[in-house]
């Protein structure tokens, strides 16, 4: 099994148009670039359905990446974030409610 490598998105979309120029020859893709086979295939499964566009690494980014959302899907995306910096925030009262009790156990 071929180990994947970082690749930029110029080359991601020249491995792209390559794969699909031969006829979505996976292998020939894989010993050309030395990259893995579910990469390859992942990134013309994401070129065919977003074009080029789906092959921009996203991750880490909030609404300001995804500029062609629906009300419903940002309103949705706003949920998520919102649940998860509740939850972070929970935590962190949970902890500092624990840290309280210690200390004042060891008062006593």
């Amino acid at each position: 099994m071929k180990q994947g490598r970082k690749t930029t998105f110029e080359e991601r979309v020249e491995i792209v148009n390559f794969t699909i120029a031969h006829d979505k020859d996976y292998q020939a893709a894989i010993e050309k670039y030395g990259i893995s086979y579910q990469q390859v295939y992942s990134w013309v499964r994401k070129f065919e359905k977003d074009g080029s566009q789906g092959l921009l690494d996203r991750r880490g980014k909030g609404l300001e990446s995804k500029p062609n959302l629906t009300p419903e899907e940002e309103m949705q995306l706003k949920i998520k974030q919102l649940e998860e910096r509740n939850r972070s925030l929970e935590m962190e009262v949970g902890l500092l409610k624990k840290l309280q009790e210690i200390r004042r156990r060891n008062r006593r």
